[in-house]
């Protein structure tokens, strides 16, 4: 199949072996070499420079070239989205230009850009002006007409070059130019402004004049675009009059304030008409070049549109190649660079031949040095994933990065993640729908991967692959539970039940009796309904519960002896492992072998006395709770096991590690000298074991708080593993009142429009609680079952993740 396209052999099970290496690389050639490590991805460098500012780096100019280059792009980017222009992604290519080339090109599109920005706003702004002196002179000459019915005409007078002024583009404050002939009479300064100002407006005009004028205003019917934030706003018109110059003064301060538009209006019916056409036409002549500058604009964003996807990717290279050049020391007297760094012991040949290609391409005299060296510090992790194990492995790392050469959980969390979920999910029904929605996801996953998604649905996107063996496994369960959205079907054969009285019309109320062999697949079709019903699906669920636990917890601890073999820690054998399968296996591994026992014999034994008395009258008589012959010879010695266990998990390692570092530096005991002529691929982790100081009471402590952790946890772990039960429990039952109490219920009324209803809300019910949050809690259990009860009983996770430098990874990087 194509999900396991490229996926490692066995060596996935732990993570791959590393080696620290240094690189020295002439000056000529590091460019280069550093872009050909970036295509192959597989090392990561170590910074040489940490003590040092980014200012202080060598190659800093460099790096500002490159992020004014980005802040450039995304200038254009920008401008291309508000434009509305679709810019086609294109292929990566080699780019036919170096930097300077590049830098220079999109300087001269950044200026030409900058240019018709800025003349395109000064024409939108006395278009603006134009508009709105024509929206007042529309609204404002009605005001002047009454006004002349009840007041003295004033005698003003506009000057010829204000209008003059405003054909040849002037940009004046048109309110500053009137010069009324009659200074003592009625006055009045007309305007527009925004009208959720406009009530503010008036009562500040009205306290500041006393009362002292009259204010007039109609909304300007048509919106006007706002020059700050661009948007289009509504307006009112509006005309104050007044008397004086001091009034004057302190309403053009007013007007100010409040963003308020003057302009001037004669009172002259015939002089409005003219100023209202010459106008008019202005603003049909400021449309055209708006529109003919817009058109060429957009012509050169289109232009800029198809490449700029490709400029950005060569310049973020290009800015990840220095960022990680600074990282290098410089040595000034070889003319050369020093780098450090982890790259994975498969991918050496590979970077060899990187480096080798770097030499030739530039011609170098002298070719570049890489050799393995010791590392102080622990390697870092890494697993080689593909698209179907990666969402598993990120589950994992969520709770933390498996440290160096760790047993890694992904692997078996591939099947024993997804089959708890389904066993808390289990209805084959819900089941295949999410089976199809997966099933989406992975059949569009091309045409998905490009696009930009909701958080939601990124995520169900990135585990499209954890959702398709979620709905698998629930299907699986949903067969076993006889569950489809809640109704039993006889799927594979007839039911083993029939009714007590063949006369009967109730059959879950007389009784059932068993007529022949037992269901062939799952739970019996009759269970549903029964009188038995629930404490048999009770039962039988919680028994499995406790069943699934503590096989998963018995894999965990067995995991960790795989580990404590790998790393040779015989300790860790003998006095965690073997204590810890005993401890949980005489208690709680007795509980399951009982549930098994009793399965196969049929026997009525109570389970809870068995296991509450073994503690507390462990020679007592079982009477009818004895399941098999010896059994309560078996509980005290399994009992005795328990309690043997726990000082044997807590007192041997911390003494026999004090006993071993006295040894040591007494000089009974001798290590292995390294020496420089070992071979350098036969490292066994590329890191040397550093001893440090030994502190007896920590290491007690610490070893105190593990037993007692692991004792306490054995109790509560297989408690938590009842909530399979219980959440498998409240979906079927949830499923069954949706079914019955809202779908049976409104088919029962012989009416299209509740049955249509009712069918709507049946299918809303299901599809965003059963479908969706119900989904959500059962897959937070079951992150819980793994994180908590399997992988605390063996996986450390204080790694840290390899990271390396690669230009993969540049491509869906945000700036």
């Amino acid at each position: 199949m194509k999900f396991f396209d490229n996926l490692p052999p066995m060596e996935h099970l732990r993570s791959e072996k590393m080696s620290f290496v240094q690189l020295i690389i002439p000056v000529e050639s590091a460019h280069r070499a550093l872009s050909y490590l970036g295509e192959l991805g597989l090392v990561q460098f170590k910074d040489l420079n940490g003590d040092k500012s980014p200012f202080q780096r060598t190659f800093v100019n460099q790096v500002k070239r490159c992020a004014e280059m980005s802040r450039k792009l995304r200038f254009f980017s920008d401008q291309i989205s508000k434009a509305g222009v679709t810019a086609a992604s294109l292929p990566v290519m080699q780019p036919d230009f170096d930097l300077e080339e590049l830098e220079v090109r999109l300087g001269e599109h950044e200026s030409e850009l900058i240019e018709m920005n800025t003349n395109s706003e000064k024409l939108r702004h006395s278009y603006n002006e134009l508009f709105e002196f024509k929206l007042v002179l529309l609204k404002a000459g009605g005001f002047l007409v009454s006004s002349q019915k009840h007041a003295v005409p004033s005698e003003r007078e506009l000057d010829e070059h204000i209008y003059s002024g405003l054909q040849d583009g002037e940009h004046m404050s048109l309110i500053e130019q009137v010069e009324p002939s009659n200074k003592s009479g009625l006055r009045f300064i007309s305007g527009i402004i925004c009208k959720s100002k406009s009530l503010r407006f008036e009562r500040m005009l009205f306290r500041a004049t006393r009362g002292n004028m009259f204010f007039n205003q109609a909304p300007a019917g048509e919106q006007v675009m706002d020059p700050i934030s661009g948007e289009m706003v509504e307006k009112m018109v509006f005309v104050v009059f007044f008397s004086g110059e001091q009034a004057r003064n302190k309403i053009l301060k007013i007007c100010e304030a409040f963003g308020a538009n003057c302009y001037p209006v004669p009172d002259d019916v015939t002089k409005q008409r003219q100023i209202t056409r010459e106008v008019s036409s202005r603003l049909s002549e400021l449309e055209a070049t708006l529109d003919a500058g817009i058109r060429h604009r957009n012509k050169a964003l289109a232009s800029i549109a198809p490449q700029i996807w490709k400029w950005t990717l060569i310049v973020k290279k290009e800015k990840a190649v220095y960022d990680t050049l600074n990282m290098l020391n410089f040595d000034v007297t070889k003319k050369c660079l020093v780098g450090e760094g982890w790259c994975p012991m498969f991918a050496k040949p590979q970077i060899k031949d990187a480096l080798q290609r770097a030499t030739f391409d530039c011609n170098s005299q002298v070719g570049i040095i890489f050799h393995v060296m010791d590392a102080v510090e622990s390697p870092p992790t890494f697993f080689r994933t593909n698209r179907f194990t990666h969402a598993f492995q990120e589950i994992v790392d969520a709770y933390g990065v498996a440290r160096y050469e760790e047993a890694n959980p992904a692997v078996y969390s591939v099947v024993t993640f997804p089959f708890l979920f389904a066993v808390m999910f289990g209805d084959w029904g819900h089941g295949i729908c999410l089976l199809l929605g997966s099933l989406v996801l992975i059949l569009r996953e091309n045409k998905l991967g490009s696009k930009k998604l909701g958080s939601f649905m990124e995520m169900a996107f990135g585990g499209r692959y954890v959702i398709l063996l979620m709905a698998l496994f629930s299907i699986y369960c949903g067969l076993i539970y006889n569950e489809f959205f809640s109704v039993p079907f006889q799927i594979f054969g007839s039911s083993a039940y029939k009714c007590r009285d063949t006369s009967c019309g109730d059959a879950y109320t007389v009784g059932l009796i068993k007529y022949r062999e037992p269901y062939r697949f799952g739970v019996d079709p009759s269970w549903r309904g029964s009188r038995s019903e629930l404490p048999f699906l009770n039962s039988l669920k919680m028994k499995m519960s406790i069943l699934l636990g503590v096989t998963q917890m018995n894999l965990g601890i067995i995991l960790s002896y795989f580990d404590a073999k790998f790393h040779g820690s015989l300790l860790d054998i003998k006095y965690q492992f073997m204590p810890q399968m005993i401890f949980l296996n005489s208690l709680f591994g007795y509980l399951a072998l009982l549930i098994v026992i009793k399965w196969c014999t049929g026997s009525q034994a109570d389970l809870y006395h068995v296991m509450i008395y073994m503690f507390l009258s462990p020679t007592g008589d079982l009477g009818e709770n004895q399941l098999f012959w010896g059994q309560k010879q078996l509980q005290i010695l399994l009992l005795l096991l328990a309690v043997v266990a726990v000082p044997w998990m807590l007192f041997p390692k911390p003494f026999i590690l004090r006993k071993l570092h006295t040894e040591r530096f007494q000089g009974r005991t001798y290590g292995l000298l390294g020496n420089s002529e070992m071979d350098i691929d036969v490292e066994p982790d590329s890191a040397r074991q550093h001893h440090e100081d030994f502190n007896f009471s920590e290491v007690f402590v610490h070893q105190m708080i593990h037993s007692i952790e692991f004792v306490l946890g054995a109790v509560s772990n297989t408690a938590s593993y009842l909530r399979l039960w219980a959440l498998s429990l409240a979906h079927s039952e949830l499923s069954t009142v949706f079914y019955e109490k809202i779908l049976l219920l409104a088919w029962g009324y012989n009416n299209v429009v509740i049955r249509v209803a009712g069918l709507a809300v049946f299918a809303f019910a299901t599809a965003f609680i059963l479908l969706m949050m119900e989904t959500l809690s059962a897959f937070l259990h079951a992150l819980r079952l793994h994180w908590v009860e399997f992988m605390g009983k063996f996986y450390h996770g204080d790694g840290y993740k390899f990271k390396p430098f690669s230009f993969a990874s540049l491509v869906d990087e945000e700036d």
